[in-house]
C-alpha cells in the first residue's frame, strides 16, 4: 500500500475542492466552496506554525496521499476547541414526565432543547474518502491517524472530544429533520442553510432559532424518524467511533439531526493504548500491520506499517514514513 496521511498544504486546494463536490451535501466541514476551503487551509497552516504547545483555537487539515502518484484521495480535520468565537449549538434530547391525577395517567414527552453544552470540546470531523478508494482499510487509516495526531500533540487538545456524524439526507439532497423543524423558522431549504453555515458559521442560528424546547411529537413523522440516525454512508464511521470509545448520549446536529458522539480524549482507544517505539532496524516480517505515525505539526505523517516489540519496521512502511533506525514512532493498538 502506498497511501499515507500528511498535513495539508495550500497546494491541495484543487484536490479538496474536487472531493467536496462528491460529498452530496450535508458535509459542513468540507463545503464545495473554494474560498471556504482556502480559508481552512490557511487556518491549518497557522495552527501548524504556532510554536506554543498549549490549547488554542486551532484547526488542522490532514490529507490522504498516494505516495506514488501524489494524488490526494481523502481528508479529515481536527479542531482543538469548538465554540471559541461563535456558539457551538446542538440539540439535547431529553424527556419531560408529567402526571395527571384526574386521568390517572403519566405522560412522557421527548423534547429537543437548544444547547451549547459541548462548547470547549475538541472535535474530529471532515472525514471524507474518495469513492474509488473505499477499500483496503483507507477509511480506518484516515480515522485513526487523527487520534495518533492528538497523542503526539496532547497539550493542544481539550479533555473531551466530539464527532458529529452527518444525518439522513434524502435523494433530492434535502433533510427531513431540517424540513420538519428549523426550516419552518428560517425560510431556507436545507441545502441553502447548510451552505450558508459552512461559509458563514452558526451565528444565524443564534439570531433566528427559537430558544424554547421543541416537543418531538409535534414534528413530522419523517423528521422524528431521522433523529440521531447517521447517513447510510456514515454507519461504518459510527462503528469505528464506538470502537474507539465514543458514545452517543443524547446530542444531535441542529441541521440534519445526525448523532454527536463524545469521548474523554485520554480514553480514546488509539490515544490511550498507542505506544512509542524506537526503531532499531528495517527488516522483513517485522510484526503485525498497524498504523504508525511520526513527526509533529507540519511534519506529521502516518501510514500502515509493521512494527514489532524489538523496534523492527518493514521496508515498505519505513519508506512510506521516511523512518530510519533511531527515530521514535507512535504505534496504534491492534
Amino acid at each position: 500500500m502506498t497511501f499515507r496521511i500528511r498535513a495539508a498544504r495550500t497546494s491541495d486546494l484543487a484536490a479538496l475542492y474536487e472531493m467536496a463536490k462528491l460529498t452530496g451535501g450535508g458535509f459542513t466541514n468540507l463545503p464545495a466552496d473554494r474560498p471556504s476551503l482556502k480559508a481552512k487551509l490557511d487556518r491549518s497552516a497557522d495552527a501548524l506554525a504556532r510554536d506554543e504547545d498549549a490549547l488554542g483555537d486551532d484547526m488542522v487539515v490532514l490529507v490522504l496521499e498516494d505516495a506514488e502518484t501524489g494524488q490526494v484521495r481523502g481528508t479529515c480535520q481536527l479542531f482543538s476547541r469548538v465554540g471559541v468565537h461563535a456558539p457551538f449549538y446542538s440539540y439535547r434530547i431529553g424527556t419531560l414526565t408529567q402526571h395527571s391525577k384526574e386521568l390517572d395517567r403519566t405522560f412522557r414527552a421527548d423534547m429537543l432543547t437548544l444547547s451549547t453544552d459541548l462548547e470547549g470540546s475538541s472535535e474530529v470531523g471532515g472525514l471524507f474518502l474518495h469513492p474509488r478508494e473505499r477499500a483496503g482499510g483507507l477509511g480506518l487509516l484516515i480515522a485513526r491517524s487523527r487520534y495518533l495526531y492528538i497523542r503526539r500533540h496532547s497539550a493542544r487538545f481539550a479533555a473531551q472530544t466530539i464527532a458529529e456524524l452527518r444525518g439522513i439526507i434524502d435523494e433530492g439532497g434535502g433533510s427531513p429533520f431540517w424540513d420538519g423543524l428549523a426550516g419552518k423558522f428560517f425560510g431556507m431549504n436545507f441545502q441553502d442553510a447548510d451552505q450558508f453555515n459552512a461559509i458563514h458559521g452558526h451565528q444565524f442560528i443564534a439570531d433566528l432559532m427559537p430558544k424554547h424546547p421543541v416537543y418531538v411529537a409535534m414534528l413530522t413523522e419523517a423528521a422524528r424518524a431521522a433523529i440521531a440516525l447517521p447517513h447510510p454512508s456514515g454507519r461504518a464511521a459510527m462503528r469505528m467511533l464506538e470502537g474507539e470509545g465514543f458514545r452517543h448520549d443524547g446530542y444531535i446536529d441542529i441541521f440534519d439531526g445526525g448523532p454527536t458522539m463524545r469521548a474523554d480524549t485520554d480514553r480514546i482507544k488509539s490515544v490511550a493504548e498507542a505506544r512509542e517505539v524506537e526503531v532499531t532496524r528495517v527488516a522483513a516480517n517485522a510484526g503485525p500491520r498497524t498504523i504508525v505515525a511520526l513527526g509533529r505539526l507540519g511534519d506529521f505523517i502516518a501510514a500502515y506499517a509493521c512494527v514489532d516489540g524489538d523496534g523492527a519496521i518493514d521496508p515498505e512502511g519505513a519508506k512510506l514514513l521516511g523512518v530510519e533506525p533511531g527515530m521514535t514512532v507512535t504505534v496504534a493498538p491492534q
